[in-house]
Parts: structure tokens; sequence; C-alpha cells
């Protein structure tokens, strides 16, 4: 059963991506360019999304277990902003702006075989060795 609510949850993040134009990097870059052509529907797409996460992990709070597995809750407890925080958000938030994708729409655009897309997602995962391989050496 937890497979079929992971494999409809993707399908519908997903879905939600492709509706909403955010595996395009052109539409992603519109939104980043504020001096030029500004394209201002990503902020209702990110207030949309925040919306509803908010709603949920407010619901969220008052369980003690989850609604699929009735495993212990377990949401982020940590609210400082630390250097390690600070650095990694300026490093996405540039790869973003260069690339215009991100990790969620990258792997949805992979079904369409854009070579662009295709070397995101190698360097994603090339940057996510270097993190864990770095990780364990502190």
């Amino acid at each position: 059963m937890l497979i079929v609510i992971a494999l409809l949850t993707g399908l519908l993040f997903g879905f939600g991506l492709l509706l909403s134009g955010m595996v395009n990097p052109a539409k992603v870059q519109g939104f980043l360019d504020i001096a030029g052509q500004w394209d201002p529907s990503l902020a209702f797409v990110m207030g949309g999304a925040i919306g509803v996460g908010l709603v949920f992990f407010t619901l969220a709070k008052k369980r003690d277990t989850t609604l699929a597995t009735h495993e212990p809750m377990r949401l982020p407890g940590n609210n400082s902003l630390d250097r390690r925080l600070i650095l990694g958000s300026v490093a996405f938030g540039a790869g973003w702006g260069i690339a215009g994708i991100c990790p969620g729409p990258a792997l949805v655009a992979l079904g369409a075989g854009s070579l662009q897309v295709i070397a995101f997602v190698i360097a994603m995962l090339a940057g996510m060795a270097l993190f864990s391989l770095l990780q364990r050496k502190h």
C-alpha cells in the first residue's frame, strides 16, 4: 500500500510541475530575470505550494504517527541559520539560476530526453556523491 501512495504522490507532484511549466528552464529563468522580461508565474506556484505545505505541516504537528505507515512523526526540528545552511542555499540558488532547473523538475523532465537536463541530473548526482563523501570524512 505504501508503494501505491508513493507512486500516486510522485505522479501528482510531477503532473503539477508539468502543468505549471516548472520543467521548462526558460520559464524559471524568466522568473529570475527581474531586470528584463520578468515572468511572475513561478511566484504563484511557490505561493500555492507554501499554502498547501503550511496546512499539512500544521496538521502533521498535531499527530504522533504518520498516516500511511503509523511510524513516529519526524518533522524538522532545527530552526537555526548556520553557515552550512546559508552556503548551501547560495549554491542551490546559483545552480538554479544558471541552469534554470532544480532537482524535482529535473527528474520529471528526464522523460523528455533533453541533453541539458541529463547533464544537470548527472552533475546533481555527482554533487550529492561528493557531499556524501565529504560528510563521511568529518
